[in-house]
């Protein structure tokens, strides 16, 4: 090994997949103070502004989509797919690689395929409960393999929780509660609902919202809505919809802040917030995207059998389903309490430092765990 520790981490296009990066790399440089962390992402994912923002070297390689159709992509492949690796390898070399840390998306496959030629031990954690072909790929070269979920079928998966910032992982939520209700002008007595799709926002929610808010409001419930990023909420009149008690904003910095105001969320049931909202103990209705694999119900289903959570259909969803289920919910002290209670001893705020030691190990054995 280098003198000093060399961490590459790979991975990004997604939030799912930039947060737990840098949540580990957070991880590795409070345990090593003086390793190198370097990582490897395109231009095109979020990891080329999150990466650079949170103080990362972050180096560029060509995004190469893995073929699943006869297309345009699948045509370039054979040239493209070896060129990254070529790229990938070259930074290996350059920083001195110690072991490379990868979270799945486009990147990660050929920095991996770069390390194992190299000999570099190689870590891999993934966020989801199915796993996605990056990371089946990795896995079964890698020396650690360390999941958010159990039943990923990755070969020597164990089970480690997602790596989450600090400032989610070490959330009390009942005593930055005044503080958060005051930061979004809500209140500070009475219950308050919590609706977020992601940055990116979520119009089935925004929907059945919008039709239930006026009722909820005259029921004595606020509504924080994280409507995403310009998809703010209009009325009739083409200005910012309002309603008693209802608060909308398109983006929230530091989720927490949100959380800490919130007595229950409405949101999609992706593995990061799932997560998220199991460690700071935070009672939800998950409302699962309909599209793609089935992930996002495999994400939740835990959460959902340990009591923390409930989980409806994208197609069920509407503003009388909310009045008729979420409205008694979030109105009963009692029963909220148990699933916070549910939710909270599911959770798992360690896990970012778990990869941390997992990944300084396998960079010291430089072998096969």
């Amino acid at each position: 090994m280098s003198q000093l520790l060399s961490v590459v981490l790979a991975g990004g296009g997604t939030a799912g997949h930039v947060s737990p990066l840098l949540a580990m790399a957070d991880a590795v440089r409070q345990a090593a103070p003086e390793a190198r962390i370097t990582v490897i992402g395109t231009a095109e994912g979020l990891e080329s502004r999150l990466v650079p923002a949170a103080g990362y070297e972050l180096r560029l390689i060509e995004r190469v989509p893995m073929p699943r159709r006869p297309d345009l992509d699948a045509l370039r492949f054979p040239v493209r797919y070896p060129r990254s690796v070529r790229a990938s390898r070259a930074i290996l070399e350059e920083v001195g690689a110690d072991v490379v840390v990868g979270v799945g998306g486009y990147v990660s496959t050929p920095v991996y395929a770069a390390a194992r030629k190299a000999g570099i031990p190689i870590v891999v954690h993934e966020a989801n409960a199915r796993a996605g072909l990056a990371n089946r790929v990795g896995a079964k070269h890698a020396a650690v393999v360390g999941t958010a979920f159990e039943g990923t079928g990755l070969p020597g998966a164990r089970l480690v929780g997602m790596p989450m910032r600090a400032g989610i992982a070490r959330l009390d939520r009942a005593a930055l509660r005044p503080q958060a209700r005051a930061d979004f002008g809500l209140q500070p007595e009475g219950p308050v609902l919590l609706v977020t799709g992601g940055s990116l926002g979520a119009a089935s929610l925004n929907r059945a919202v919008l039709g239930a808010a006026p009722a909820l409001g005259a029921a004595g419930v606020q509504i924080l809505h994280v409507t995403g990023r310009g998809k703010a909420l209009l009325g009739e009149d083409g200005t910012p919809f309002t309603a008693p008690g209802y608060t909308q904003v398109e983006y929230v910095d530091g989720m927490e802040r949100a959380y800490a105001a919130a007595d229950l969320v409405l949101c999609r049931s992706g593995a990061g917030t799932v997560c998220e909202l199991a460690a700071v103990g935070l009672p939800s209705i998950l409302v699962p995207l309909p599209i793609g694999n089935g992930e996002q119900r495999l994400n939740g289903a835990p959460l959902v059998a340990a009591g923390g959570a409930l989980m409806v259909d994208d197609a069920q969803l509407s503003a009388a389903w909310i009045l008729e289920e979420a409205l008694p919910l979030i109105t009963d002290p009692a029963r909220l309490a148990g699933m916070e209670a549910a939710a909270r001893a599911h959770g798992v705020r360690d896990a970012a430092q778990k990869m941390a030691e997992l990944i300084i190990a396998s960079a010291r054995k430089g072998e096969r765990a």
